[in-house]
C-alpha cells in the first residue's frame, strides 16, 4: 500500500512540474536576409539563422526579415618605447535592421561595436597571427548575435523607430 501511495504521488508531482514548465512562444517569427561581406557575412548568416531556428524564431516566410551588415578593421599598436610587446587591434561593427515586409518599414534598428586585442607574434611566418584574427572575428560575431536575440521583445516591432 505504501508503494502505490509513493507511486501516486510522483505521478501528481510529474504532472504538475510538467504543466508548469511549458514555456511562452514569442509571437513574432523572422526571416533572414543575403547578408553580404563574403567570409564574415556567411559566418553571421550561419549563426543567425542557427540561434533563430533554436529558438523557434526562424521563418522563411515570416512578414519580418533581418536585413545585416557587418564589417572588421586591423589597427596596429605600439604599445611601448623599446617595441617588444607589439599588440593588434580588431574592431568590429554590426548593423542589423528588421523590416516588415507588409508595411514596408523598417521596425527595429541594432547597431554595435566591439574591439579586442592581441599580442602580435615577430613575424609574419607564424599562422597565430592569422588564427588569432579569425578567432576574435567568430567570437565578436557570436557576441554580436547573442546580444541582438537577447534585445528583441514583441514590442520593439513598430514601425517608424
Amino acid at each position: 500500500m505504501f508503494k502505490i501511495k509513493l507511486l501516486i504521488l510522483f505521478l501528481i508531482s510529474c504532472l504538475s512540474i510538467s504543466c508548469t514548465n511549458k514555456k511562452e512562444g514569442n509571437n513574432f517569427k523572422l526571416s533572414v536576409a543575403y547578408i553580404g561581406g563574403e567570409y564574415e557575412g556567411l559566418i553571421l548568416s550561419n549563426q543567425l539563422k542557427n540561434q533563430l531556428n533554436n529558438l523557434g524564431m526562424l521563418i522563411e516566410s515570416s512578414r519580418y526579415e533581418v536585413q545585416a551588415n557587418i564589417s572588421h578593421s586591423q589597427n596596429l599598436y605600439i604599445t611601448n618605447i623599446d617595441n617588444t610587446s607589439d599588440r593588434e587591434q580588431i574592431d568590429s561593427n554590426i548593423s542589423i535592421k528588421i523590416f516588415d515586409k507588409k508595411l514596408n518599414c523598417v521596425t527595429y534598428k541594432y547597431n554595435e561595436t566591439i574591439s579586442q586585442f592581441y599580442v602580435l607574434a615577430s613575424s609574419d611566418q607564424f599562422i597565430s597571427n592569422t588564427t588569432a584574427v579569425e578567432e576574435i572575428k567568430i567570437e565578436n560575431t557570436e557576441y554580436f548575435v547573442m546580444s541582438f536575440i537577447n534585445s528583441l521583445t514583441a514590442r520593439s516591432f513598430v514601425c517608424g523607430k
